[in-house]
């Protein structure tokens, strides 16, 4: 009798799913008898996921390259995918906040840990080698990174420090987006021109960049926690889960980043040059952008000197 009354009570709740959105259940319960049980391979996509590593050369540790590059692009999704439930959310409240900040920290915390798998995990020479048929391929061109940027923080704080002072909430974004702090680095810094690699980058995500930038310019992490009522916002662990995401990104993550390019672009093999011209030093190491998410977290002293004990 229990099972009966249970199972009554499902068929009552798919009756008002299915009614809800104009369905007829009894065709979707018939339909089941033809589904097939689903598989652990059919549902994570296995075998279309493996074969998404090609390789350019020959190379055996090309394969170490791409495939994790390929996992920092899932991670940045999970990183996305947490940022717009912040964003979305009516009706925000702190334990919420903070849960999702330390989710996307601890990806952040794993994408910095893991730099050793290409730090260690390819021989220089190998690298040195099918890095010139990536030419002008960069991480730089990672658009996932660049939405996470737009999402976490108010372009302000994204725009090249040099610019800052012209650049106020009423400027168009088309204005904004030429004076973000990559630009920069996407242009020769021999010649001053934008190189192939920034070309390409916004002939392919400039459109959707710019309505990113739109959408996110007033429900971004900082907005979304400025928004949140002011004894909230001197909560302790959120403040503390705001400063560890904001350090961990912009710092931790970052330097990680450096060091492994910097072990093999100053390897002594080669030209020591970025694949797509850029002068990758001072584009990557925190101390020469200090770029940060949430300012007003930090301490005088604590933005001067970001970065710099590094």
């Amino acid at each position: 009798m229990h099972d009966l009354h249970q199972f009554d009570n499902i068929v009552k709740e798919l009756q008002k799913k299915y009614v809800a959105i104009d369905q007829d259940t009894d065709d979707h319960l018939y339909g089941l008898l033809y589904s097939k049980p689903i598989t652990y391979w059919d549902y994570i996509q296995t075998d279309a996921l493996l074969n998404l590593q090609i390789q350019r050369t020959t190379l055996p540790d090309e394969m170490v390259f791409i495939a994790y590059h390929q996992i920092n692009e899932l991670l940045f999704k999970m990183i996305l995918w947490e940022i717009s439930q912040v964003a979305e959310k009516e009706d925000l409240d702190v334990v919420f906040f903070e849960s999702k900040l330390m989710r996307i920290s601890r990806y952040f915390d794993m994408l910095s840990t893991s730099f050793n798998i290409m730090r260690e995990g390819m021989e220089v020479e190998q690298y040195m080698k099918f890095r010139y048929t990536l030419t002008p391929a960069s991480g730089f061109q990672s658009a996932q990174y660049r939405l996470i940027e737009f999402a976490s923080t108010e372009l302000i704080n994204l725009i090249d420090y040099r610019f800052r002072k012209d650049i106020d909430r009423d400027t168009p974004f088309l204005h904004a987006f030429e004076h973000l702090y990559w630009q920069a680095a996407g242009k020769d810094h021999k010649t001053g021109k934008k190189s192939t690699l920034l070309i390409n980058f916004e002939k392919r995500y400039k459109d959707e960049f710019l309505r990113f930038m739109e959408t996110y310019n007033t429900k971004n992490l900082w907005t979304r926690f400025k928004e949140l009522p002011k004894n909230d916002q001197k909560n302790e662990e959120l403040v503390k889960a705001m400063r560890h995401y904001d350090y961990t990104v912009n710092v931790s993550w970052v330097m990680a980043h450096y060091n492994a390019a910097k072990h093999y672009i100053d390897s002594g093999i080669g030209d020591g040059e970025a694949t797509g011209g850029s002068d990758w030093k001072k584009y990557m190491h925190p101390k020469y952008q200090k770029r940060i998410f949430f300012p007003e977290l930090w301490s005088a002293e604590e933005i001067e000197n970001w970065g710099n004990n590094l």
